[in-house]
């Protein structure tokens, strides 16, 4: 890809929460980055050394309200806001600002599925209709040329690169998908909470949301679109836990083969996909996943393994949730929206121990 000697000047909107510090703390080594906006109503005329003392002595702006915006010296925002809160906000930008969405609120394509998952009308339909899913490897044409993306949520980010390839090439039955999924507690946001505070969260594992978490029919809208079905055609079985550790995610699926395939096919699916990709890595045969391979970077790591069962096999992904599972992915996004090389500001390995 070309790369670009100019600068853009960045927004974030809510950069005040973990998505927003994350996409902070990335584009402040990005050359061709100048972060110019900073929103955060409740922390507004705030230093962001305040907020985050770890981005403090960087120049970066005070935070100030959505308000006091001023969007004409804007060339990109980062959506970090609430679900529900962002659909006016950007219908009301100018056309020329490019928008990536890391919030729900552009994910799902069918009004009614919106209202039922997030408890009110979307408010934003006309939009709605130019926004790309950005996932970025399997997408990666329509989000270069878009003027909205709708960044996948973390859950669906790695179960969907472990999963859109072998229901493309019908390796698997896209009827039969349990997926057990894990994540640091970062992905609950930074609001208070009582189920993540330390003496609640630390030394334990919790799912929740069992049967009803608002990521299952967004993987379950873009499976459908793999396997070529209409969405409402696809369920899977998809049951979220919290791990007491800040950051970090694992999905462990459980798949049923298609007639005559075999461990070594979706391997092969994989190779075909990702060989060439920066920031997806197939392990060896019989190597695990591990969230300790891709912390702080935006990097996914798979493999796929038999299972006891005859017929049946296990895909296991990692990532970051807070860089590849969401402000990494927005910036792999975001260069591809502006012509930079696609890897420019994340190029960090990840951080061990």
């Amino acid at each position: 890809m070309t790369t670009s000697s100019k600068v853009i000047k960045a927004g974030i909107l809510g950069a005040s929460g973990y998505t927003g510090a994350e996409a902070m703390r990335l584009l402040l080594r990005h050359p061709g980055v100048e972060l110019t906006l900073l929103t955060a109503d409740r922390k507004a005329g705030q230093p962001v050394e305040e907020v985050y003392p770890h981005l403090g002595g960087y120049g970066l702006p005070d935070m100030i309200s959505v308000a006091d915006a001023n969007w004409e010296d804007v060339d990109v925002v980062f959506c970090g806001l609430p679900h529900g809160t962002t659909q006016e906000i950007i219908a009301s930008l100018p056309a020329k600002v490019k928008v990536i969405d890391l919030s729900a609120d552009f994910r799902l394509r069918d009004a009614d599925t919106y209202a039922e998952w997030y408890g009110h009308e979307h408010r934003a339909m006309d939009l709605q209709k130019e926004a790309v899913y950005g996932l970025t490897e399997l997408n990666r044409e329509d989000v270069t040329s878009a003027r909205l993306v709708a960044c996948p949520g973390c859950y669906p980010t790695a179960v969907l690169l472990a999963l859109l390839p072998l229901v493309a090439h019908g390796l698997i039955d896209p009827d039969d998908i349990v997926i057990d999924a894990k994540s640091g507690i970062t992905g609950a946001g930074r609001g208070l909470k009582q189920n993540t505070l330390f003496s609640e969260a630390g030394e334990g594992l919790s799912p929740y949301s069992v049967a009803k978490h608002r990521h299952a029919p967004e993987i379950e809208q873009e499976i459908a679109k793999s396997a070529n079905v209409p969405a409402n055609d696809i369920r899977v079985n998809f049951v979220p836990h919290l791990i007491p550790m800040s950051r970090g995610e694992l999905v462990t699926c459980h798949l049923k083969l298609a007639n005559g395939k075999t461990v070594d096919d979706l391997r092969d699916a994989f190779n075909g996909q990702y060989e060439n990709e920066p920031f997806v890595r197939l392990l060896k045969p019989g190597a695990l996943p591990q969230t300790q391979m891709v912390r702080g970077s935006n990097l996914c790591v798979l493999n796929a393994l038999e299972d006891r069962i005859p017929g049946r096999a296990t895909v296991i992904a990692a990532i970051d949730n807070l860089v590849k599972g969401s402000s990494g992915q927005a910036v792999q996004n975001m260069n591809l929206m502006f012509g930079f090389e696609e890897t420019l500001g994340l190029e960090q390995a990840p951080l061990f121990p």
